[in-house]
């Protein structure tokens, strides 16, 4: 082992124990039990006795949503577990939760062929939406392969958590079927599919399977790689088949900037015996200074969402342990340093001024058009060296930024590989913005330059921010109800991984 690689994994295991010091803090413990104590509040105002199923949204009003969606539901269920766990509810109450959730489940409409739930159901009566609610738009009918993906993922922590419920929700999760979607020309899992049969008449739905594939690794998708891969109905290989960066040729200088890197062979094990070879391309851009395996849109959920359930830094040394503290120190340099908004955690959200939109740190996302992190979409571009059409590079000053808008749940998830930056950024956004309320916790989002408030509360974020405080709060011993399922096939990729920036 090189000296530099040695270095790599010391500082890899610094990353992971370096917070736990900051969390003995009593003030800091309080402050967090208090956060998980009011988003929890929210999932219950989400979930009134009448509603079937888990709203999607509570406006500060009170309002709820009458739309509820398969990642909702599985926040709901681990939100349930972390509550528990942090001594918000009693084990009765986890257990009768959890359980109603697991029957609602049982009677909704699936698609027959693959097991998989629609993407859009009323919380109220658990009913398949073609209408939006309140509205004449149309709804067309959807299997989303992450959605599932992540609901896939909260029913296998069941079993470890509530074994009493262990084959309700076994029964729901061995019937989903993630190789529906999977494509072995490619070796990569689809977007989605719409049944032909769901399909309103006449009102431009589309059918069939997605025309794009899930195609790279820091993204909060790589959750259907590690279901699909735990439960054995994809190869490992799947795994390496995952675009760390595109490759550095002119034919892929649409991406955000021209990446450094080396190819790299992986022998790879599978379930018959035979090992196969895989030689993949560990590339990587550097922003400011940072080395980083880039997310497609920059955004903060993309690259940690999937590590609240997954040991990700414990697993992968040379990987992920290294990549996530880079994010987040990206994601701080641009807020407080580059754009000098004054705060930072940019990852999609509500947005200030109505509806739902993609906020990221645009330079760290693979995509050229990319997520940005101001309302005025102020995005960069580094050019692609020797390639025609990319030879230029424009790369805004911090006065062409202002319009920030910051979303609480992407400090919430750097909380493990930044503790104090993070405290200190909640902090701000609580005392500056007055953007905690009293019963539910922090609001979805807030444009710093004016303090426009989306003053609402979504069942995602929240159920990120449950996960990353109680993952915190419990030394990440949270994650084994669903990392436990998957370790055995699951952690020896992690492991093997070395990040092109680790490799020398």
């Amino acid at each position: 082992m090189s000296l530099k690689r040695m270095v790599l994994l010391i500082l890899a295991m610094v990353v992971l124990l370096a917070v736990s010091t900051y969390a003995q803090s009593d003030d800091v413990q309080a402050t967090l039990e208090d956060y998980a104590a009011k988003t929890w509040a929210s999932f219950v105002a989400m979930h009134p006795d009448d509603y079937l199923l888990v709203a999607d949204a509570l406006e500060a009003d009170g309002t709820l949503s009458q739309n509820t969606s398969p990642t909702n539901i599985g926040s709901y269920i681990w939100s349930t577990l972390a509550a528990r766990d942090l001594g918000l509810i009693d084990a009765e109450e986890a257990v009768a939760r959890v359980s109603q959730t697991l029957t609602a489940l049982g009677t909704l409409e699936r698609h027959e062929e693959s097991g998989q739930f629609y993407n859009w159901y009323s919380p109220v009566d658990g009913t398949v939406l073609t209408t939006w609610p309140n509205s004449t738009d149309t709804v067309c009918p959807f299997l989303s392969s992450v959605d599932n993906g992540w609901l896939a993922a909260a029913l296998m922590m069941v079993p470890q958590a509530i074994p009493e419920l262990a084959s309700d929700a076994q029964t729901l999760y061995e019937s989903m079927h993630f190789d529906f979607y999977y494509d072995p020309n490619v070796g990569l899992f689809r977007g989605g599919y719409w049944p032909p049969e769901m399909q309103p008449e006449g009102r431009g739905c589309g059918s069939g399977f997605t025309g794009h594939h899930y195609g790279t690794l820091n993204s909060e998708t790589r959750i259907i790689s590690y279901v699909g891969i735990g439960l054995g109905q994809v190869p490992a290989t799947h795994y390496f088949k995952l675009s760390r960066t595109f490759p550095a040729t002119c034919d892929w200088s649409w991406q955000e900037m021209k990446p450094q890197g080396d190819s790299i062979t992986y022998t790879v094990p599978s379930t018959d015996g035979i090992a196969q070879e895989i030689r993949i391309f560990e590339g990587y851009y550097s922003y400011r200074g940072i080395d980083i395996v880039p997310s497609w849109g920059g955004a903060m959920f993309e690259a940690l969402m999937p590590n609240l359930l997954v040991p990700e830094a414990e697993w992968g040394p040379q990987s992920w342990a290294l990549n996530h503290q880079r994010f987040v120190q990206a994601q701080t340099e641009h807020g407080l340093n580059e754009a000098q908004y004054g705060y930072w955690g940019f990852s999609p959200s509500s947005n200030p001024t109505g509806g739902y939109r993609e906020y990221g740190v645009d330079a760290i996302g693979m995509d050229t058009d990319g997520y940005t992190s101001d309302a005025r979409r102020t995005s960069v571009d580094y050019g692609f060296e020797g390639c025609s059409g990319r030879s230029g590079t424009s790369i805004p000053t911090a006065d062409q930024y202002v319009t920030g808008v910051v979303t609480p749940h992407a400090a919430f998830m750097a909380l493990e590989f930044d503790a104090e930056a993070a405290m200190t950024n909640l902090s701000n956004l609580a005392n500056e913005f007055d953007m905690v309320d009293a019963k539910y916790g922090f609001y979805d989002a807030v444009q710093v330059n004016n303090g426009r408030m989306a003053r609402r509360f979504l069942a995602l974020d929240q159920g990120m921010s449950m996960l990353a405080l109680t993952n915190y709060l419990t030394d990440g011993q949270f994650r084994h109800y669903f990392a436990d399922a998957i370790e055995p096939t699951v952690r020896p990729l992690l492991e093997m991984e070395v990040f092109g920036y680790a490799a020398n």
